[in-house]
């Protein structure tokens, strides 16, 4: 026998379910009332179980049927978004778009980038938050944020994996001068250290000892909550800071930053894209998504 296709007869029983009437998912389908009750059944043969309770004034799901309908919708609209964003890859966007992103990596890195992809696209505004805190992306009706770290599980958020970005532990020249170099982990407990805060960057750094990675709690000497602030904190000689390489990469080359630690401090962190689940992905966010994709491919992100 050839094998069926998964998807014969899943259109029609998700129009029929979200409009809750045959006759009104055949007239959004443009087919026949008797050509969705057909479909429905062999749907529900191939299946194994009824999807509707059907009565003469009465359709509504059964309690399989609002399983399957769960399982089924997230799929359609997803398959719909990618073809509304294929379709709307040669328009010219318009529109307004909120991005959320980290200060020190948003200025330094994603700004640049932006500016180019918007080039091509006159009439697409750019509304740019620059801020460390971890912000509600519906609350503050963000369309699409940029994070650093480990995700929280969301059921209301897409995420999107970009880069991996080398964690570094470093200080001034100066500061080393004059507190020494530390050689283990044991001896940040006697150094001055730059950290994040409860909703910035982080308060303990990310390091592996052995093999293992494992998270240490340094001394707090200086709480600062913007990404920026803490490198030129660093460079201040206020003493140690772990952070991504983007952030401190021209300081070490330049070498008013040092870096220390190395055989620790080699734990990646993850750059990721986050955008609201919704039943169609808007063209705008698609197109940036797609361009940081293309550009954390090339290494423009690292």
């Amino acid at each position: 026998m050839p094998e069926q296709d998964p998807l014969s007869g899943v259109t029609v029983f998700v129009a029929a379910a979200r409009a809750r009437s045959f006759t009104e998912a055949a007239e959004r389908l443009g087919i026949t009332k008797s050509a969705v009750g057909k479909s429905i059944i062999r749907l529900e043969e191939r299946l194994g179980f009824k999807l509707f309770h059907r009565t003469t004034r009465l359709t509504r799901l059964t309690a399989d049927g609002e399983a399957y309908l769960a399982a089924c919708a997230g799929a359609i609209d997803e398959i719909t978004a990618a073809q509304a964003a294929l379709s709307s890859s040669n328009r010219v966007l318009k529109g307004r778009l909120h991005i959320d992103m980290p200060v020190a990596f948003g200025r330094r890195v994603l700004l640049p980038l932006l500016i180019e992809m918007i080039r091509p696209h006159p009439e697409l505004s750019l509304n740019l938050t620059f801020t460390d805190a971890t912000s509600d992306l519906l609350q503050d009706d963000v369309d699409l944020a940029i994070r650093f770290g480990a995700l929280k599980d969301s059921s209301h958020l897409i995420a999107r994996h970009l880069v991996d970005q080398e964690r570094v532990i470093c200080a001034a020249p100066a500061y080393l001068r004059a507190y020494g170099e530390p050689r283990t982990l044991a001896d940040i407990r006697a150094h001055r250290c730059i950290v994040g805060s409860v909703k910035g960057p982080p308060l303990a750094w990310t390091v592996r000892e052995a093999g293992v990675e494992t998270r240490v709690t340094p001394p707090a000497m200086h709480q600062l909550s913007d990404g920026e602030a803490m490198v030129d904190a660093a460079v201040g000689g206020l003493g140690l800071c772990q952070l991504p390489i983007s952030l401190v990469r021209t300081q070490l080359k330049q070498g008013v930053l040092e870096a220390v630690l190395r055989d620790y401090s080699t734990v990646p962190v993850g750059v990721h894209a986050l955008w609201p689940r919704q039943a169609q992905l808007s063209p705008r966010v698609r197109y940036v998504v797609d361009q940081l994709v293309a550009y954390a491919a090339r290494g423009g992100l690292s």
